[in-house]
């Protein structure tokens, strides 16, 4: 009973808007095939939900939790609690945090479908997706489990995307950057300055072509605010990369 969570990059990000206290985006999600944390349910007699491995994180705060409580409270079925009287959810960390890999949001996407499938919750894919959506932006992305697809509104509409394949190298600086942060200096510095008709069609090219005609600051619109918040970023960058999500990696195609 195990599953890989895998990570991703964003390799466009494009703020669209922002309602009710969040911002909307457009953006493409692509998977990561050789950097993944694992999900395990293992044998063992618990009080409690039990989590192990994602170090000091308060449970109330592990993605992994929120979600496990959303489903609970969408299905209200015995069988959640016994379950996991007799297993706890170990899980082997690879992805750092902070990095604009989607470590928790992979991490809970994943927890959501191996839950599904083993319990035999019967929940379809929309429906988990949009439980999920409640939890965190990203981790409906982590639930339709596609290979790339460009994802809208605040996180939750997903359409898959075909494009051919590609090598995905990273850097990952050491520096933690702050999601929430990140928004909020977007917010206040840049979002005046939002154009949508500069990126109207991206959603219909591939990766490859999109990146061939734009740079890193181009292409995702978080990566500006956070040279703003995180300075220390310009130190490290490398000409030719391009910059995930909220960072702090770095990547580049092949």
């Amino acid at each position: 009973m195990t599953i890989k969570a895998h990570a991703k990059i964003n390799t466009f990000l494009k703020i669209t808007g922002h309602q009710n206290g969040y911002h909307t985006l457009l953006s493409r999600f692509v998977k990561v095939p050789h950097l993944y944390d694992t999900i395990s349910f293992v044998p063992a007699k618990c009080d409690d939900f039990t989590i192990e491995g994602c170090g000091d994180v308060p449970i109330e705060y592990n993605t992994i939790y929120k979600v496990y409580v959303a489903i609970k409270e969408q299905l209200n079925q015995c069988i959640i609690n016994d379950f996991f009287k007799y297993h706890k959810v170990v899980v082997q960390k690879n992805i750092p945090s902070g990095a604009g890999l989607g470590g928790g949001s992979s991490d809970a996407g994943a927890f959501m479908r191996l839950f599904n499938e083993v319990c035999k919750l019967g929940i379809d894919t929309p429906t988990l997706a949009q439980i999920g959506s409640k939890v965190g932006a990203d981790i409906p992305f982590f639930v339709y489990n596609y290979d790339s697809a460009n994802v809208s509104g605040f996180g939750e509409i997903v359409k898959e995307f075909k494009e051919e394949t590609f090598e995905i190298e990273l850097y990952t600086p050491n520096i933690h950057c702050d999601t929430p942060l990140v928004y909020k200096t977007f917010k206040q510095k840049l979002f005046d300055g939002i154009k949508p008709t500069v990126f109207k069609g991206w959603e219909k090219l591939s990766t490859k072509e999109i990146l061939s005609k734009v740079d890193a600051i181009e292409a995702n619109d978080l990566y500006r605010a956070s040279l703003i918040a995180y300075p220390q970023l310009k130190e490290v960058a490398k000409e030719g990369w391009y910059f995930s999500g909220s960072g702090s990696t770095f990547f580049k195609i092949k």
